[in-house]
């Protein structure tokens, strides 16, 4: 997964903050990093007078499928930043992590077929010990 940050003019901070936003966005989307081919960071400054003047637009493109983007408007760099990402992982998430696993297992969808769908729903009953009927189960 390749990151990129990009800045405007208005936003100081250089390597340092694109190092942050980096090792950042590495550590919380490595989740991700099978679906994801590039990450782009979008910091800008809207030069308005809101107080929320700040931007972070992150752009994350998953292979063979359309990208994803998310905005933060915030005071600061550091939190119009944070807000971003955390849009982004709940954006991912929702879109890839739940979509192959349910509850900590495989979901019904990505199962695999039965051997035999015949059998599909069958009931068998089994003798106990003493040689009576024990209680049925499905198949």
């Amino acid at each position: 997964m390749q990151i990129q940050v990009n800045t405007d003019h208005n936003i100081h901070g250089g390597e340092g903050l694109a190092t942050y936003v980096t090792t950042d966005l590495e550590s919380s989307l490595s989740r991700f990093s099978g679906w994801l081919t590039r990450v782009e960071v979008h910091l800008s400054e809207d030069g308005g007078s809101k107080p929320e003047d700040k931007k972070c637009v992150i752009e994350a493109r998953p292979g063979g499928k359309q990208p994803v983007a998310v905005t933060h408007h915030a005071t600061t760099v550091d939190d119009a930043y944070a807000g971003a990402a955390h849009k982004l992982g709940r954006v991912l998430d929702s879109r890839y992590s739940r979509a192959h696993d349910h509850k900590g297992s495989d979901s019904i969808r990505h199962m695999p077929p039965p051997e035999d769908p015949e059998q599909v729903g069958v009931i068998e009953t089994s003798l106990d010990a003493d040689g009576g009927d024990a209680e049925p189960r499905a198949i």
